[in-house]
């Protein structure tokens, strides 16, 4: 009985050392990511700023075929809405355009509804460079307790950072082709 007691109070203090540490990370997170597209800003907006358009680049439209989507008309610009529901990869939830400055910016609300709930910010922001256009997705939001502990055993920038460079690679095949 002492020997179980122990193993418990060592599991214990294992957790709450986790929970501790967790803690002290930061309480919002951010994601970015950045290429360089040979395209002028007003042929890459396009892409950006119409949701039904996103289906030719955006990373998580290719992961359920079967996924359902319902888009807002029009489907571009300010306060236009993206809502999905699909597999465990992709799960379900919402995008509004929150801004929308035409070759700039296009700024959203997400609000992710499952697998976990989440209400974040993204971001895309175009900047001429020459004959090329630097594009840059960025999400950020608030992180809770439990997505700081899940960030202790999962890299959340790689994962998400990830398909950010994939859909980059995308939309810069796209824009550029």
């Amino acid at each position: 009985m002492k020997t179980l007691l122990k193993i418990l109070g060592l599991v214990l203090l294992a957790v709450l050392g986790v929970v501790a540490y967790a803690a002290a990370l930061p309480d919002d997170f951010r994601i970015e990511r950045t290429a360089t597209i040979k395209a002028p800003p007003d042929k890459i907006y396009p892409l950006i700023a119409d949701f039904k358009a996103w289906t030719a680049w955006s990373p998580w439209e290719t992961k359920d075929p079967a996924m359902k989507r319902t888009y807002s008309e029009p489907s571009s610009g300010k306060g236009a809405t993206y809502a999905w529901d699909g597999n465990s990869e992709v799960g379900s939830g919402e995008m509004v355009i929150a801004e929308a400055a035409p070759a700039s910016k296009v700024l959203l609300d997400m609000h992710f509804k499952s697998p976990f709930e989440a209400r974040n910010k993204a971001e895309f922001i175009l900047t001429p460079d020459g004959d090329a256009t630097k594009v840059s997705w960025a999400m950020h939001g608030p992180q809770p307790l439990l997505s700081k502990v899940i960030c202790l055993f999962m890299n959340m920038d790689e994962m998400v950072g990830g398909e950010f460079e994939k859909g980059l690679a995308a939309l810069k095949s796209k824009a550029e082709g």
